[in-house]
């Protein structure tokens, strides 16, 4: 496995963040700790989706390893709804969205306001607001539109600005933030 992406995000770096908030272990952990070698290399996404009722709540990486079953969960679950088209994901992504969810220090999931776009989605869309960009990295698999109902945007955007990992959107009116595994940047506000 590769310890670097084409992102240019580096394996040490992100450890870096998941060592700087090194996981409490919470009663939600406490089996899997007794069963993973290695004990506390891991990381968890938990998120759902008003759009189509699921959540996710999943251990993806283990130990220097993503789980390649996990993540096609994960894939579909972030799935562009409106086509009920797949993308192979970014795990980098998962990775920043995972990290500043620690960072948040929240057991609240995530709610997916966005994940994979179809190309087809994002020109509707793009049609109708000046907020989406013509080549959005949506249509990658590579970004992920996130609210919680107990942090703001700029709480949650501070968070994944610390990642230094990928671009921030910050969206207040729209009480949502934009994280994805591109050049790091940061916008909004």
């Amino acid at each position: 496995m590769s310890n670097t992406n084409s992102t240019g995000i580096t394996r040490r770096g992100l450890l870096g963040v998941f060592a700087a908030t090194a996981l409490v272990a919470a009663p939600t952990y406490s089996n899997a700790f007794g069963l993973l070698k290695g004990a506390g290399d891991i990381r968890r996404i938990r998120m759902y989706s008003g759009r189509t009722g699921e959540s996710i709540d999943t251990i993806y990486w283990v130990e220097g390893e993503y789980i390649p079953e996990v993540l096609k969960e994960i894939n579909h679950f972030m799935r562009d709804w409106r086509s009920d088209e797949v993308m192979k994901m970014d795990a980098g992504n998962f990775d920043i969205i995972a990290a500043a969810h620690r960072l948040l220090d929240v057991n609240e999931p995530y709610m997916l306001l966005s994940g994979y776009r179809s190309p087809a989605t994002n020109a509707m869309l793009r049609s109708n607001s000046r907020g989406v960009a013509k080549n959005s990295l949506h249509m990658k698999g590579q970004a992920a539109d996130l609210r919680l109902k107990s942090r703001s945007v700029s709480q949650m955007a501070r968070a994944a600005e610390a990642c230094s990992a990928g671009g921030v959107g910050h969206y207040p009116r729209s009480n949502f933030v934009h994280m994805d595994c591109g050049p790091v940047r940061t916008w909004g506000g």
